[in-house]
């Protein structure tokens, strides 16, 4: 061991008596800051962009963000095994962040340009840049997520820790919207400014710009602020490893694929959060599209709409924190998912010039995302753990994994079945020079379908599958004190 390693005081991060400190969390926290501003203004601007402002068709706009995404399919798992495996003196999860973060701010850059007005060259590019944003992506976050069951394994700390992450996810969104807002106010159209046909959208460049920058800052805070934790956690899961000759049974990538599979209660905890984040993602998308052609309000408002509702989520975090640690998780998300599924379905119903309603809706939405995105992650740690159990070894990386490859599938199959949802029903894009086009009855039934009924469905098959998770609080406590038991018998016999 080198003597930087042993400057470090490994047990005050005896994980099961040290606690988190505040600025520990808080630098954790801000992890979720960078990622959360560029899957936000991907999740509401990007399909709009690629529509209003770049000038593709919603079908092969879709197209574009699906082919990204099939990627994730294949890096995700890889880039999860590879950090399980990863050895370095920072630990295994903090190297991929840290060389990851610059290339991520310049793919996200590079997603806001129009190089060429040849629908088959954007096509092409955009596809491109998609697949190495993700690659990025995938490379900073998935490492990230990995790291909350390895700092703490505290049933109740996990979800502070959690909300501590998520006030910087959904306060990053909020940011990314007043962003927008005050860079669409200040950045005009060159097209609107000069009368010329040029389609570029100043204010999107300057935004992608800006948000990169904030992301690749806000992951580095995080490495720092939570590197010494992090190292000294893996140094102890190393040495609990030395200890343990279950640990040593390398399996392959398919073994581990029916390891993550058979594992039951993950099996729920990934379909909770697969239907959450589907009906997030498809509203995120939808809801420009329906602020402007169905209410009928400006461009600019469904930014105000949004802020509303990511404002009450944030707010609404310590509530459903403080719900989950006195009456269990399960409870917490049947709460928060019941009203999020009343405002969902009322948004099929409200009609024009009915604004006041649709900020009550978007309140009431809000109160729900929250446990969208606080439960199901922390529920994941004690997967993780229940895993350790079963096989004698972490594998984080694997289980985050497929929980971001299912957040990304989110995200793109909810933006792809839109674009070819938006087109079968004739939607028509902005075309260069000429007036807005009046979108078709069948264009706006589409738009309401998509804002209404599709994800209240969704969140009920949520509920469904939250109703059958089977980790209570209770028998997370006996999955801890059989391992605490396991990992003392070598110890005693030693």
């Amino acid at each position: 061991m080198s003597n930087s390693e042993d400057s470090l005081d490994l047990s005050q991060y005896d994980l099961t008596q040290a606690k988190l400190t505040f600025g520990e969390k808080m630098a954790y926290g801000a992890g979720d800051l960078g990622t959360a501003i560029t899957t936000n203004i991907l999740s509401f601007f990007l399909l709009f962009f690629f529509t209003n402002v770049a000038g593709l068709d919603p079908a092969l706009a879709g197209l574009v963000l699906l082919i990204g995404k099939f990627w994730d399919a294949v890096n995700d798992p890889i880039v999860g095994v590879l950090s399980d495996r990863t050895r370095s003196s920072m630990g295994r999860r903090l190297p991929w962040m840290l060389y990851a973060a610059i290339p991520l701010g310049l793919a996200f850059f590079a997603q806001w340009l129009v190089p060429s007005t040849d629908k088959t060259v954007l096509f092409w590019y955009y596809a491109i840049v998609g697949i190495l944003f993700n690659t990025f992506f995938t490379a900073v976050n998935l490492p990230y997520t990995a790291l909350t069951p390895e700092i703490t394994q505290d049933y109740n700390e996990r979800t502070s820790l959690n909300s501590f992450r998520f006030t910087f996810s959904i306060g990053g969104s909020i940011l990314s919207l007043v962003i927008a807002q005050l860079i669409f106010a200040f950045f005009k159209d060159p097209a609107r400014q000069t009368g010329s046909c040029d389609t570029g959208g100043t204010q999107y460049i300057v935004l992608g710009a800006v948000c990169a920058i904030i992301s690749c800052i806000s992951i580095y805070w995080c490495v720092l602020g939570i590197k010494r934790r992090a190292i000294a956690s893996d140094r102890h899961r190393l040495h609990n490893a030395s200890l343990d000759p279950l640990v040593h049974e390398e399996l392959s990538f398919i073994e581990q694929l029916k390891v993550v599979f058979n594992n039951r209660p993950f099996l729920y905890v990934i379909g909770i959060y697969f239907c959450s984040w589907l009906s997030l993602q498809i509203t995120a998308s939808i809801i420009p599209y329906f602020v402007v052609n169905w209410m009928k309000m400006k461009e600019s408002d469904f930014i105000l709409v949004t802020i509303a509702v990511q404002g009450t989520a944030l707010l609404m975090l310590s509530v459903w924190s403080y719900i989950s640690q006195r009456f269990g998780k399960k409870i917490a998300y049947f709460m928060g998912a019941g009203i999020w599924i009343v405002a969902q379905a009322g948004l099929f119903f409200i009609q024009p010039g009915q604004t006041t309603m649709l900020y009550v809706l978007a309140i009431m939405a809000g109160c729900g995302i929250s446990t969208a995105y606080l439960i199901p992650w922390s529920m994941i740690p004690d997967v993780t753990d229940l895993d350790e159990l079963e096989t004698g070894q972490r594998r984080e990386g694997i289980f985050y994994a497929f929980m971001v490859l299912l957040q990304k599938f989110g995200l793109a199959i909810g933006l792809f079945l839109l674009g070819q949802g938006l087109a079968f029903a004739k939607f028509k894009e902005n075309i260069p020079c000429q007036p807005a086009p009046i979108q078709p009855e069948s264009a706006l039934f589409a738009i309401r379908l998509a804002i209404g009924p599709l994800p209240t469905i969704a969140l009920i098959i949520g509920l469904a599958l939250a109703y059958f998770y089977p980790i209570t609080r209770e028998v997370h406590t006996e999955i801890l004190m059989r391992l605490s038991e396991r990992r003392r018998q070598p110890n005693e016999q030693s």
